[in-house]
């Protein structure tokens, strides 16, 4: 009896013990991202991964690099996931990236027109692929009398003073590229002009990005200056808005990496290797994530009109530079708030 009451104790100690080892530890995933796509990854991973969770800690991409900074190796969430190259740029000359080279897709090409998908040294992978444009609400400008804008230029015309809506650089990374690559793709001087020309007309500067496209949704906002998942996630999913590319855009990866000194490595990897493969592509084109995926479409199952990011690239105007755009990052949303989100109203009476 005493025998078999230590056999059922060592099979209930082996049970737990191999439910213990298959219940792995939480990833702990870092991103700028909305709940929409976020939840749907997590969702989908945990479904076909059930012995590991993820949690999502949601920052602006600046504060997401700030924070991790901050922390001391083993306090530091797992994954970095956003859309700004250079926020990576930041992180990586800083040693707070881990190479991860197995949970790229060999199947995902190296480059976008002539852009690297993935960093040379291996230390983030490109996920998505995302633009820079602008989007607008249908109704309000047809009841406003006004014409769909195309190009940023559009945007200094008189007839547009008061209707446009774009988020702070300085609080977000995406808004920051989208300056940024005006300002290359015109040039330093004549960029900057452009942009004043434009914020000028601007009705507000809001603090988070999600706010422009939740505004032109709405109806409250004419017209939003986006990345290019905003105004997709609203045409698709039936708000009465559109978006357009300009010629001077960029199509530019948005990163995944692993975190130095990640508590959970081993996990982190599958989570990001699950985010490139052809189940993690294929969620990209849910309506309300509205993302550009980096594997072919001839791999998933686009919805009918889908833009196709390599068309996108070709037709770009401008060749982002990742390295020039951290070197001058603070410099850049420095100046975009002294000149705009702080004197907005300013600028607004100046140019009425």
């Amino acid at each position: 009896m005493q025998q078999r009451r230590w056999l059922t104790a060592a099979m209930a100690a082996g049970l737990w013990g191999a439910a213990m080892a298959a219940q792995a530890g939480t990833v702990t995933v870092l991103t700028s991202f909305p709940k929409e796509l976020t939840t749907a990854y997590q969702k989908a991973f945990e479904a076909a991964n059930p012995g590991i969770k993820i949690e999502i800690l949601n920052k602006n991409t600046t504060a997401a690099v700030a924070y991790v900074r901050e922390l001391p190796e083993g306090q530091r969430p797992d994954i970095m996931w956003a859309s700004a190259p250079d926020a990576f740029e930041v992180l990586a000359r800083n040693k707070l990236l881990t190479a991860a080279p197995e949970t790229r897709n060999p199947a995902a090409p190296a480059k976008i027109g002539n852009y690297p998908l993935n960093d040379p040294q291996g230390l983030y992978y490109g996920q998505a692929l995302a633009g820079y444009g602008i989007m607008w609400n249908t109704r309000y400008l047809k009841a406003h009398k006004l014409a769909a804008p195309k190009e940023w230029s559009d945007l200094t015309r008189p007839e547009y003073f008061g209707h446009i809506a774009i988020s702070s650089p300085s609080r977000s990374g995406t808004t920051q590229l989208t300056v940024e690559t005006i300002l290359q793709g015109e040039g330093w001087d004549k960029g900057w002009r452009q942009l004043l020309s434009m914020m000028g007309n601007a009705a507000a500067v809001t603090d988070r990005s999600f706010a422009v496209p939740d505004g032109v949704n709405n109806g409250q906002y004419g017209i939003g200056i986006v990345i290019d998942f905003f105004g997709l996630a609203g045409k698709y999913s039936g708000f009465p808005v559109d978006f357009a590319y300009p010629a001077m855009t960029a199509v530019v990866p948005a990163n995944i990496a692993l975190i130095a000194g990640a508590k959970n490595a081993d996990e982190a990897r599958k989570f990001m290797a699950f985010t490139m493969s052809v189940q993690g592509q294929q969620l990209l084109f849910d309506p309300k994530i509205s993302r550009l995926p980096i594997l072919p479409y001839s791999q998933l199952k686009a919805p009918a009109g889908y833009p196709v990011p390599q068309e996108v690239a070709q037709r770009a105007k401008v060749q982002f530079d990742a390295n020039l755009s951290e070197s001058r990052y603070a410099v850049v949303i420095s100046l975009f708030d002294q000149m705009v989100t702080f004197r907005l109203k300013e600028l607004q009476v100046a140019t009425r």
